[in-house]
């Protein structure tokens, strides 16, 4: 089971220690990185509208060492970074099979990759840079389901547990697919952080399948003009307000959306 922490105690000084072990090291770090890059991306959005808003100023807005990231011309978006240090962490993990240190080291820098990457979740899904307009709320609700699912496992997610070929394995196994079933269920319900949490987390998934799906989803779609008053119910529940409260608290996170600000983060 994976910890939290753990306190080692120097007998010989009476000393305590506490010693994060490495999925703690990755949910710190994701959390860390993501508020520290919106932090930036928001300043370099605020200093480019500054600059833009002064039709005589043609110069570059100064943001000292926080800026945008430029290579001959070409802009690289914090992702490339993110991709780069996970495929530099994962290999590490792989080739050295590190304990301790070296092991809180190289969780450490996968979780800050993972941040910067799921940062730009919504480019990857629309091949375009929607990083300051509507659709890049995406990414919020990607790294919020990154952050659960972290957080989920300190507290020691097994999916499969046993000897391969036990009863057990096999009960788990059973287990997982049936939780993936209900994730998918979610999924097609149009509730993406409920389905994905809910890998981990059963109950999640169980309340979002039970529950109505959004009027837009694939489910609604193909099931509902059937039921009128399911359909009804549904647009009720999921209605502008109900949007509005999730996209306060989102750009409370991340910042407002703004599709004449497209391309400006790090």
């Amino acid at each position: 089971m994976a910890l939290l922490a753990e306190i080692v105690v120097d007998t010989e000084g009476d000393s305590r220690v506490v010693v994060l072990y490495p999925v703690m090291w990755l949910f710190i770090t994701v959390l860390v990185t993501f508020v520290v890059t919106r932090i930036i991306t928001r300043r370099i959005r605020a200093q480019t509208g500054a600059a833009d808003a002064d039709a005589d100023d043609a110069t570059e807005p100064e943001g000292g060492l926080i800026g945008d990231i430029t290579v001959g011309g070409v802009h690289l978006h914090h992702q490339v970074l993110g991709i780069l240090l996970m495929t530099l962490a994962g290999v590490a993990l792989i080739a050295t099979t590190p304990e301790g240190t070296a092991l809180n080291v190289f969780a450490a820098a996968f979780g800050v990759g993972l941040a910067l990457t799921f940062d730009e979740f919504a480019l990857w899904v629309h091949l375009d840079d929607v990083y300051w307009s509507t659709s890049g709320r995406k990414s919020v609700d990607a790294i919020f389901c990154a952050l659960m699912i972290t957080g989920l496992m300190i507290g020691g997610a097994e999916l499969v547990t046993g000897r391969i070929g036990t009863t057990e394995w096999w009960a788990s196994i059973g287990y997982l697919f049936v939780t993936l079933g209900i994730s998918v269920i979610c999924l097609l319900k149009g509730k993406f952080v409920t389905g994905i949490v809910g890998v981990v987390f059963q109950p999640v998934a169980i309340v979002g399948a039970i529950r109505l799906a959004k009027p837009d989803s694939w489910w609604a779609v193909r099931r509902y003009p059937t039921r009128p008053r399911r359909m009804a119910r549904s647009e009720a529940r999921f209605d502008e307000h109900y949007h509005a409260r999730w996209n306060r608290a989102r750009d409370f996170v991340a910042g407002p959306p703004d599709p004449h600000h497209a391309g400006t983060q790090g």
